[in-house]
């Protein structure tokens, strides 16, 4: 799990519009990434928005934001275009990059207990070390406390 004032570990990921997010494709710029639990679901698409509409806002602070879920490639690219996100879905359907950031939790809907991820941003200075994380996030009012911090940095 990483720590905050800890390093990113070395890691490659797949991503929306056929890259590939590696530490050595987000040197030298602050990077968000939110984790939320599916595509196109209320919660999953405001927060989406937000991120979208602030882009330029964090564009300004050098920070490069990167969604995360485990939905398909597929249903990523799907995302991203009928939202215009002006960022990178991320797919994570093996939980990798999930459990390093231990984001998969015991969640519980209508009775049913299952293992899902836990709505959760991570916040990452210019060389790479975890400066703030947000668990358990509530969508209203999120992405500007998020881009209040990639200011501050």
């Amino acid at each position: 799990m990483i720590e905050l004032n800890k390093a990113i570990p070395d890691f490659a990921a797949q991503a929306t519009s056929e890259t590939t997010v590696t530490n050595e494709s987000i040197q030298g710029k602050n990077v968000v990434f939110y984790f939320y639990p599916r595509d196109s679901t209320p919660g999953c698409t405001t927060e989406g928005k937000e991120f979208r509409d602030a882009i330029e806002d964090f564009n300004e602070t050098n920070t490069i934001i990167y969604g995360i879920s485990k939905c398909s490639m597929k249903k990523h690219e799907n995302f991203k275009a009928k939202q215009l996100f002006p960022f990178e879905l991320i797919s994570d359907p093996d939980e990798v990059f999930c459990k390093l950031f231990d984001v998969i939790k015991l969640k519980k809907l209508y009775g049913k207990e299952y293992m899902g991820i836990e709505r959760s941003t991570f916040l990452f200075d210019k060389n790479g070390i975890l400066k703030q994380e947000w668990r358990k996030v509530k969508v209203k009012g999120h992405v500007a406390e998020v881009l209040k911090a990639s200011q501050a940095l």
